[in-house]
């Protein structure tokens, strides 16, 4: 027994204990999760995978020739070609269905968001006695379904003339600017909303200083604001790419020829009148996602820093 733990003085002096080693859990013993927590493991998973199953059968059917699968039923497994995207960029047109797609998704994104810092930075910056107003004017745009200005958005931009090396019709129809314009407004307000709300975050002893240094406000937004919002401008503008790209129903009312449609009108060209190949529809599906998918895991780290930070900000 060791007495180095244990002293006492002589002249009754007080005795010191050593501490004793804290219980060491038993080896064989283990932490199981709770079963509330069991059930929220299964359940994400479960909607995971539904999320994921329609993605991946139409993935695996984009790889898999029309023969084989009306032997043999899709489900089996074999009867791989890669001649379905092949034909699918050839049937679809997809390279002038594309290029569409891209002149109707960049303006309007880049304006949207341009436009968006503008109002943001206003709104969060200057105080008068609109400024809740304004916002809510911005906002009132999301909240209206397109169907209900299908009517009169028509009458609209039929009757603004346009030249007609913008338009063929000399309208504002049958031209990717009609689309455009569309967008920017639709889009605006959610923007808006978004970009105000991170701006109120920045500190204000930032634009004090500034303005100390003789900064002038279009130099406070150009060299201040839109270096600070790079994160929220990434996550946007990854929304914005998907919302504007995806966008089929404005496109179709305005667009008056088939060679002006946009990328996602590619897929009824691979419909036939008497039958329809899925698995050439699959992989024209495929075709069509690749250039959101790229963009979204291109941005994914600005966009996930985007969406959380502020957050935890008074």
């Amino acid at each position: 027994m060791t007495t180095a733990g244990a002293r006492s003085s002589r002249g009754g002096g007080i005795a010191t204990v050593a501490e004793r080693p804290a219980a060491q859990p038993l080896a064989g013993k283990r932490n199981f999760p709770k079963p509330p927590r069991i059930v929220l493991h299964v359940f994400l998973w479960a909607v995971s995978l539904a999320w994921l199953f329609p993605i991946m059968w139409a993935l695996l059917n984009s790889f898999r020739d029309y023969s084989y699968t009306a032997q043999h039923g899709y489900v089996s497994f074999g009867g791989f070609t890669l001649k379905n995207y092949a034909n699918a960029w050839t049937q679809g047109d997809f390279g002038i269905h594309f290029w569409n797609s891209l002149v109707i998704t960049a303006p309007a994104v880049i304006i949207t968001l341009f436009l968006s810092c503008c109002m943001g930075f206003v709104l969060s910056r200057f105080s008068f006695k609109l400024n809740l107003t304004l916002l809510g004017v911005f906002l009132a745009a999301n909240l209206l379904p397109p169907q209900a200005l299908l009517i009169p958005v028509y009458r609209m931009f039929r009757s603004i003339e346009v030249p007609f090396w913008l338009s063929d019709s000399g309208t504002l129809l049958n031209t990717p600017i009609g689309v455009i314009l569309m967008n920017i407004a639709f889009q605006l307000g959610f923007c808006t909303f978004v970009l105000s709300n991170y701006m109120k975050t920045i500190p204000n002893e930032i634009y004090e200083s500034a303005r100390v240094d003789g900064a002038s406000v279009l130099r406070q937004f150009f060299q201040l604001t839109l270096p600070l919002c790079r994160p929220p401008l990434a996550a946007l503008a990854t929304l914005q790419v998907t919302w504007v790209y995806n966008e089929f129903f404005w496109a179709t009312v305005l667009l008056q020829r088939g060679d002006k449609f946009p990328v996602t009108s590619s897929l009824n060209n691979l419909q036939g009148q008497f039958f329809t190949d899925y698995n050439l529809l699959s992989a024209g599906s495929v075709l069509v996602m690749l250039p959101v998918l790229i963009i979204f895991f291109a941005l994914q780290r600005q966009f996930v820093s985007g969406l959380t930070l502020g957050a935890t900000k008074g």
